[in-house]
């Protein structure tokens, strides 16, 4: 999730737990708490690109971390707070439900999060929602300002708000999973009715909404890419080819890079060639505008070059951002067809 999503939630729920007696102090320690996983950001100053997309979201990450770091912040913020009177059970409640509650939350997009480093690699994703989500956010964000502004010792009616803006938001999250659930035997249903085989798929939300679902279908070395609005009326859906084009990757199969790379989009990537450079796309992340144009660019990309020395070199390509008509034919294929 982004980092505004991940602050609110952490002032929310730090001004639920220990406001009466921390005050503004307390949403202020929730933020906090809520985006120290996030500090493995820094590691972009020495690693090199392809690395760093294994390293951010890796050990900060994990369950480990947080079981570590919990009695840690504990320790600290209690001897810092020593007059608050916050008891102990409070204090860890407080750090523990920002560092798990935050991990949880990346594993909800499509990015993955390594809950089990550093004894398995695996990443955890279920693709119910996009990094960004306003309709997720925008409560606890209003309830937030809203804290903001009320007198710290304004209770029932702070505790009125920060639980009104979690429990909205946990409401919306819940119905993601259901949405999530319906796509899956949607897809099933409609691969099984075309006689398309399969390995594995996935599916995950398009930008910033939860109704238009994007969806990729790995069959050997071969994909299928579609998408379905929880709106539409069509009983089908258009599948669109793609093929991995891994031979264009022989020059590169000693590169540390690429395998980084590999590994991180989960095997869901294709290859393509413009001129002289390689763009090595993941797919997991979707196109621009995919429904509306047949073999649209994905928008999370790299450009390999190899140089001599057989050396490769990498161009963050990365995310392409969607522009304002992009936006309106979005809004439109939501509305279903």
């Amino acid at each position: 999730m982004d980092s505004l999503t991940h602050t609110v939630i952490g002032a929310c729920l730090g001004d639920a737990i220990a406001g009466k007696k921390l005050g503004k102090k307390a949403m202020l320690i929730g933020a906090l708490a809520n985006n120290l996983p996030d500090i493995d950001v820094i590691t972009s100053i020495w690693t090199d690109p392809a690395a760093e997309l294994l390293a951010h979201r890796g050990i900060t990450h994990s369950i480990l971390f947080a079981l570590i770091m919990t009695p840690l912040l504990v320790y600290f913020f209690k001897k810092r707070f020593q007059a608050k009177d916050l008891s102990t059970k409070k204090w860890y409640l407080l750090i523990a439900s920002g560092l798990f509650l935050h991990i949880f939350m990346d594993a909800c997009t499509a990015y993955g999060t390594g809950w089990f480093e550093p004894f398995n690699h695996a990443r955890v994703s279920f693709n119910t929602l996009f990094i960004l989500d306003p309709f997720f956010a925008i409560p606890m964000i209003i309830c937030s300002i809203a804290l903001l502004i009320i007198n710290k010792n304004s209770y029932p009616r702070r505790t009125w708000w920060s639980l009104s803006g979690l429990s909205i938001s946990l409401l919306y999250l819940l119905v993601t999973f259901g949405f999530k659930l319906s796509i899956m035997r949607f897809i099933e249903k409609d691969l099984s009715s075309k006689n398309i085989s399969y390995n594995e798929y996935m599916a995950t939300p398009t930008a910033m909404n939860n109704l238009l679902w994007y969806s990729v279908v790995k069959s050997n070395s071969d994909f299928y890419v579609g998408y379905r609005s929880l709106l539409d009326r069509s009983g089908s859906m258009t599948w669109e080819y793609y093929t991995k084009n891994d031979s264009l990757l022989i020059p590169f199969h000693n590169s540390n890079d690429i395998q980084n790379l590999k590994q991180f989009s989960k095997g869901y990537y294709t290859v393509t060639k413009q001129d002289s450079t390689l763009i090595f796309s993941d797919m997991r992340f979707g196109q621009l505008v995919g429904w509306e144009y047949k073999q649209a660019p994905f928008v999370f990309n790299f450009n390999l070059i190899h140089t001599q020395g057989n050396a490769t070199k990498l161009q963050q390509g990365r995310f392409k951002s969607i522009q304002g008509r992009d936006l309106s034919l979005l809004i439109e294929r939501i509305k279903g067809n």
